[in-house]
């Protein structure tokens, strides 16, 4: 549809033609996405604990506001407030730290722990046919948040990679995160089920 089209859409908002505008065509079309100047013009991260790191600042709110997922003892699963795909999910331990040898035995083995059990979430809510699982450490290797550890659970259908995010640097995302979050909270496994994750250790 063009634009001249749809300003005569009933219903619609009217519409300006282009032809009073000075341009040059270049073939392509623009996609307005100017909720993304929230992530562009927002407050960046600290290096400190607290408000400054929302990785910190989020476990204060309520799940739903906060679009926690789940909560464990020494580690969370949080939504990506900016994700690649729907679902997107990051583990990350309550503990203010950033590499991923400053956890705790039992960090470790919670933050493990709770992958699985993300993964098996996406599997209910969604089936996913793939997924990208893993941990950005430090500015080089594409960190957004260097202080606070965390991991991404990005799932992967056939086809979710077009030209947006390689030409224009945007996602089409189907699903609204309050959403999303709420699937995720229904499928994830039973309390007993990662209870007894978490004590089947290895025989020593």
């Amino acid at each position: 549809m063009t634009q001249e089209e749809s300003s005569q859409t009933p219903g619609g908002p009217e519409l300006e033609s282009q032809g009073e505008f000075a341009f040059v065509d270049d073939g392509f079309e623009r996609l307005w996405t100017p909720h993304r100047m929230v992530y562009i013009n927002g407050e960046r991260p600290t290096d400190d604990a607290g408000d400054g790191c929302p990785f910190c600042a989020v476990i204060a709110k309520k799940d739903a506001e906060g679009l926690i997922v789940h909560r464990g003892q020494c580690c969370y699963v949080v939504m990506n407030l900016f994700p690649y795909n729907p679902g997107h999910v990051l583990v990350c331990p309550y503990r203010h730290v950033s590499l991923y040898v400053d956890l705790t035995d039992e960090e470790t083995l919670e933050f493990g722990i709770l992958t699985k059990a993300a993964i098996k979430a996406l599997e209910t809510a969604s089936s996913p046919m793939g997924y990208n699982i893993g941990i950005n450490q430090g500015a080089v290797a594409g960190a957004g948040v260097q202080a606070h550890l965390h991991q991404h659970i990005v799932p992967r259908w056939s086809g979710d990679s077009n030209f947006l995010p390689i030409i224009g640097q945007t996602k089409a995302l189907p699903m609204l995160l309050e959403d999303v979050r709420q699937r995720l909270v229904d499928a994830w496994p039973p309390g007993e089920h990662v209870r007894a994750m978490l004590n089947a250790r290895p025989p020593r």
